[in-house]
């Protein structure tokens, strides 16, 4: 039996913890949060005990395998750190900070102290997305040139309104449009230049809109979208090879459930896109990093996938900010050494 210790109640965590209860093998043993009634109220839904801060839950609990963090970007490392020092596997939802010295720093440490770090790149298990993939590697579409990828809708809700302040969040291209930018990468290899642009400080804080172009090393340019600014979540692609063209929207072609809890009284909360099969998208993301911890095979994503994901988002911050283009230095190899 995989115990989990679940960090964070809120619309996330809620995910996570509904989805490890239809598993197998695994065991929310506890949910952490210091709104003690939040935390109740989910702990109950999955028969696990509620506690207000980590140090309790750890320090009460018994033979816990798992640390999940689903707490607002900031808040990441401190918990990650934490539970690699306890000997603990670690899965952190995306991104895996809000700062790269940060992200490699949390890489270190699980690695120093011989525990997985599986990051919540949760697009990689959507299976329309990992079809195209799929099709784009059978060279079914031949050679690919132009990729275009959209994501968005309402500004979300949650605790104390932080992804409101841009210096916690990143705004939606650090939070929302890195799920893009991972999914790319996966796709089509390493990023070589970004180019971006943003309504950033030019309209009201809570819209958003942001538009960037991605340059590979293979040549392949694809265009990033994201909005802050829609009433409702929808999810778009368009792959164009010599071939042919695939095409998907979420939409259109194969609506979405988008699961909204009321993070703030009178307001929206944040959307949770999730794949209209019997077996959800997040349940298979989890199960995947439980069936890695069992056997110790190498997850789909790995920690240094999540920290080239942040290496993209931050130079797309960067670009916004200088109106120039940014050239990546990948320092992954460096880090796996």
């Amino acid at each position: 039996m995989i115990k989990v210790v679940l960090i964070g109640a809120g619309t996330m965590g809620s995910t996570h913890a509904h989805a490890y209860g239809q598993m197998e093998g695994v065991q929310v043993a506890g949910v952490v949060d210091i709104q003690a009634e939040r935390a109740q109220s989910l702990a109950d839904e999955v028969h696990a005990r509620a506690f207000a801060s980590y140090e309790e839950a750890m320090s009460a609990l018994e033979d816990v395998d798992v640390v999940d963090v689903c707490l607002p970007t900031y808040l990441h490392k401190s918990y990650v750190l934490q539970a690699a020092q306890a000997g603990k596997h670690v899965i952190c939802e995306k991104p895996l900070a809000r700062h790269l010295a940060d992200a490699e720093e949390m890489i270190a440490a699980c690695r120093q102290h011989g525990v997985k770090l599986f990051v919540g790149h949760v697009l990689r298990f959507f299976p329309e997305y990992a079809q195209a993939r799929a099709i784009v590697e059978a060279g079914d579409l031949g050679e690919i040139g132009v990729v275009r990828t959209s994501r968005g809708g309402a500004f979300p809700r949650a605790w104390n309104n932080w992804y409101a302040d841009y210096s916690l969040s990143g705004g939606l291209t650090l939070d929302m449009i890195i799920h893009d930018f991972d999914y790319l990468r996966w796709c089509f290899g390493e990023v070589d230049r970004v180019y971006a642009k943003s309504l950033r400080g030019r309209v009201y804080g809570q819209t958003d809109y942001a538009l960037v172009t991605l340059r590979f090393q293979s040549g392949i340019i694809a265009h990033v979208e994201g909005t802050w600014a829609h009433e409702s979540f929808a999810m778009s692609f368009e792959i164009a090879g010599k071939n042919g063209v695939l095409h998907f929207d979420s939409a259109r072609d194969n609506p979405i459930t988008a699961v909204s809890r009321n993070e703030v009284q009178g307001g929206p909360g944040v959307a949770v896109p999730e794949s209209p099969l019997c077996e959800g998208t997040y349940y298979r993301e989890l199960r995947h990093f439980m069936d890695c911890i069992t056997t110790g095979c190498e997850p789909q994503i790995t920690a240094e996938d999540g920290l080239e994901a942040l290496r993209i988002s931050l130079a797309a911050l960067e670009s916004m900010e200088t109106g120039k283009p940014v050239t990546l230095i990948h320092k992954t190899s460096a880090l796996q050494h």
